[in-house]
C-alpha cells in the first residue's frame, strides 16, 4: 500500500484579541482555541519517535472510534438510540 501524498495545507492564523488589556482572558481564548484545534495532542504525540507500526494502529483505532462516533450519532438522528437527556447547567456566577 503507498503512502498518501501529504500536502501542505493552508493554514489560517488564529486570532485572539486583546480587550482593556486583559492579556490573562485573551491567554485562556488562545488556549482553547489550540486545544480545539488539537495543536497539544499534536505536540504530545510528537515527543517521542513513533514506530510506523505504532502509527497505523493509531490511526486505525482513531478511524474505527470516529466510525463508531458517526454511526452512534446518525442511529440517534434515527430514533434508534435515545439522545442523551440534556441536563440544566446553573447559572454562570461571577466571584
Amino acid at each position: 500500500m503507498s503512502s498518501p501524498i501529504h500536502r501542505p495545507q493552508k493554514e489560517e492564523a488564529l486570532i485572539v484579541l486583546v480587550r482593556d488589556n486583559n492579556v490573562d482572558q485573551a491567554l485562556r481564548a488562545l488556549k482553547k482555541k489550540l486545544q480545539r484545534e488539537g495543536v497539544f495532542r499534536e505536540m504530545k504525540r510528537r515527543r517521542a519517535y513513533e514506530k510506523p507500526s505504532e502509527r497505523r494502529a493509531r490511526e486505525k483505532s482513531e478511524a474505527l472510534r470516529r466510525a463508531r462516533k458517526a454511526a452512534r450519532k446518525l442511529a440517534q438522528r434515527e430514533g434508534v438510540i435515545a439522545m442523551k437527556p440534556l441536563t440544566k447547567r446553573p447559572p454562570f456566577e461571577r466571584r
